[in-house]
């Protein structure tokens, strides 16, 4: 499932379950190919973070370079990776979260 973060306390909505939170921008090519790739994935809940109107969670996470999508698990950031990733790629990430 896609929600893309509007409101939402970010820290609230990912507190329980797995989540791929994707820092993106509208205006980025990497970042429409990776939310195709993203698109693809089933039974994950992710989450759009548009750096452009949500520049204070891009500061508080780090986010240097976009895609950057970062793995959570109960609200705990396992892993961070920056750019385009493969669908079996992601998949390989998730395998060793869960």
């Amino acid at each position: 499932m896609i929600k893309y973060l509007e409101n939402e306390d970010l820290e609230k909505v990912i507190e329980n379950g797995i989540y791929i939170v994707d820092f993106y921008a509208d205006w980025c090519g990497p970042c429409k190919m990776l939310g195709k790739v993203l698109e693809s994935l089933d039974n994950i809940n992710i989450i759009k973070v548009n750096t452009d109107t949500h520049q204070d969670l891009a500061i508080k996470y780090g986010i240097m370079s976009i895609p950057t999508v970062i793995f959570f698990k109960n609200g705990i950031e396992y892993r961070k990776e920056v750019g385009f990733k493969t669908k079996e790629e992601l998949e390989h990430i998730l395998s060793e979260i869960k």
